[in-house]
């Protein structure tokens, strides 16, 4: 999917918890895991984010998160740093209570070259379920500028201290 943008692509996450039972999430719960770590772990994602920054496409992404972070939120605000920011991904992070105002889509969603969306559905626990694509100019714009609310609002991650 990363391929084939051109000129941006923007994240929006919204839950505490994804992936519950994923191996280096709970070895970082158990004190195993560093930033640098989670960054040579996590290294294909990094490849793909410094692959389409090479060609000119601007990544960015919004947390917006509970406080105090959930143990999951944690784990990905250590590795932030590390990996999505090393990489050439901008991360900011965006208070729950700094978000009442924005009307933000009840689902976790990419937006490619504003023009391609794609949604990520997850249980309750915060295990993958599944994905859909739409090119939907309107499903599109509102995704858009939903994101870019958030990320007006939000704090960069080297200036964000969470609670």
């Amino acid at each position: 999917m990363f391929a084939t943008a051109r000129r941006t692509a923007v994240h929006l996450e919204l839950r505490d918890a994804y992936t519950p039972d994923d191996p280096l999430f709970l070895r970082w719960l158990d004190g195993y895991v560093t930033s640098a770590d989670i960054a040579e772990q996590e290294h294909e994602w990094a490849e793909i984010v410094r692959t389409a920054v090479g060609r000119g496409v601007t990544m960015r992404r919004v947390r917006v998160v509970s406080e105090p972070l959930a143990p999951f939120t944690r784990f990905e605000y250590e590795g932030a740093g590390a990996l999505n920011e090393a990489a050439g991904e901008q991360v900011r992070w965006l208070p729950r209570r700094q978000a009442g105002g924005l009307c933000l889509p009840a689902n976790d969603y990419w937006v490619l070259d504003d023009r391609l969306v794609r949604f990520g559905y997850f249980s309750g626990v915060g295990d993958y379920v599944g994905a859909e694509l739409t090119d939907d100019p309107a499903v599109a714009e509102q995704c858009g500028s939903a994101f870019e609310g958030a990320w007006e609002r939000a704090i960069p991650h080297k200036d964000y201290r969470p609670q």
